[in-house]
């Protein structure tokens, strides 16, 4: 058994289909295939099914392309050894950001990372929070900014900034006259929320949990109107359809909308947290940490940052 056929297995896996994994690996189908079969044979077992041209894992050949993914992830720490000795700082991120933090907080990171460590370029991934942190796990990226709770043992975190949530209403609706609301006065409004698949929803949805309680159509949407983005939200709300919650953050990419208007909720303010996630096996941990404290140095309303520390992101550990 050797990594690179631990590597083409992982491949394989990920792609089902042989062909592709082997243009993947920068190898021949058939020596891909031999590698294989003498895995399998190696561990006597069978790792994949081979159903015509359909190819799936067994379920021991799942078990064993996980501890995989973990035996390549810590060869991969030896030949980063003598670099994080040298410096830890030197060569590009692969980092994930969710779509509702992204294009406040990006714009500035970016700026100030090229400032700061223009040896470390960051390539961004923006998704949703399940994807992200699959690509994560994987090995595709190496760090996800994110907002919290996520339990995963094999993950570290460290907490970035405590975010308000703030209502955006039109600007000629009765509560945008008002400077605090509460969030029970928005139960008898209109909801405008991401749809489903978006953590921020879950999230929107805890401050005002009534919101889809009057519903008793789902398809009637008599009481709440869905988006697929943020910047859609904040369309929907400048056309009256209704109002909506946003992070606070928001506030500093919409300056010089006539057309709504941000209206903060009376304490206690309902927050997210966001934390910088990346795996316990990854080994340059003083880059996730300059990442963290670049954020910190950017400002943004609503916006509380916090001391890098990591965490455990065991139900026990935050």
């Amino acid at each position: 058994m050797t990594l690179n056929e631990l590597k083409y297995a992982i491949a394989v896996a990920q792609l089902r289909h042989f062909g592709k994994a082997a243009e993947k690996c920068q190898i021949s189908q058939p020596s891909l295939s031999v590698a294989i079969k003498k895995l399998e044979q190696d561990l006597g077992v069978q790792i994949f099914e081979r159903k015509n041209t359909e190819i799936s894992l067994t379920p021991i050949g799942q078990r064993i392309i996980e501890q995989a993914k973990v035996v390549l992830e810590e060869a991969k720490k030896i030949r980063q050894i003598p670099l994080e000795e040298s410096d830890p700082l030197n060569g590009p991120i692969r980092m994930g950001v969710i779509y509702t933090v992204s294009p406040y907080l990006l714009p500035e990171l970016i700026k100030r990372s090229i400032e700061r460590t223009p040896q470390m370029p960051l390539i961004i991934n923006e998704g949703y929070t399940t994807d992200l942190i699959q690509k994560l796990k994987s090995g595709l990226l190496d760090v996800v900014i994110c907002a919290l709770p996520i339990y995963d043992e094999t993950l570290s975190c460290s907490y970035l900034y405590e975010e308000e949530f703030v209502a955006l209403v039109p600007a000629k609706h009765p509560l945008a006259a008002k400077t605090e609301i509460e969030s029970k006065e928005l139960i008898e409004e209109k909801m405008l929320i991401l749809a489903q698949g978006n953590c921020f929803r879950d999230q929107v949805l805890k401050v005002c949990p009534d919101s889809l309680k009057n519903e008793p159509n789902p398809n009637s949407h008599l009481h709440f109107m869905e988006g697929s983005t943020l910047s859609t939200l904040r369309y929907m709300v400048s056309s009256g359809l209704g109002v909506s919650v946003f992070p606070a953050s928001a506030k500093n990419y919409d300056v010089g909308d006539q057309l709504t208007k941000y209206v903060e909720f009376k304490k206690p303010v309902p927050t997210r947290l966001v934390a910088i996630l990346w795996r316990k096996s990854f080994p340059r941990v003083r880059a996730v940490q300059r990442i963290a404290e670049t954020c910190s140095h950017i400002k943004l309303e609503g916006i509380h940052h916090l001391p890098f520390e990591p965490h455990s992101l065991s139900r026990d550990g935050y």
